[in-house]
């Protein structure tokens, strides 16, 4: 079975691509399919640890722990962390730190890549 490559590059808050985008590979999962994910730009927030989730949102830190303990592969990118001042310690547990270099062999390898 070829991978599913999700690319999420909007802001965890504020409109609802992060949270359909998961949605999306939750139900992936659900139909057996085989999924990753990789977080660019202003994405990179939906995995910092300890976030106060706005009212009337899901809280998409913890959706993505969930699809982690599935099994799928969730990447943020290297550089857009630093350039936000994030650290691979606030992020959460199971997020691999990734470079672009790892996000092209995704898209080269896979049979799908849907952006966010």
């Amino acid at each position: 079975m070829e991978n599913i490559t999700i690319v999420i590059n909007d802001a965890p808050y504020g409109t609802e691509k992060a949270w359909n985008a998961l949605r999306l590979a939750k139900t992936l999962v659900v139909i057996k399919q085989k999924v990753q994910v990789f977080l660019l730009g202003d994405a990179v927030a939906l995995v910092k640890k300890g976030q106060k989730t706005p009212t009337g949102y899901y809280n998409l830190a913890q959706m993505v722990t969930d699809l982690i303990a599935s099994g799928v592969e969730v990447r943020v990118c290297v550089t857009c962390i630093d350039s936000r001042g994030l650290r691979v310690e606030e992020l959460v547990d199971g997020v691999v730190v990734g470079k672009m270099l790892d996000l092209a062999h995704w898209v080269k390898e896979g049979s799908k890549v849907l952006t966010f």
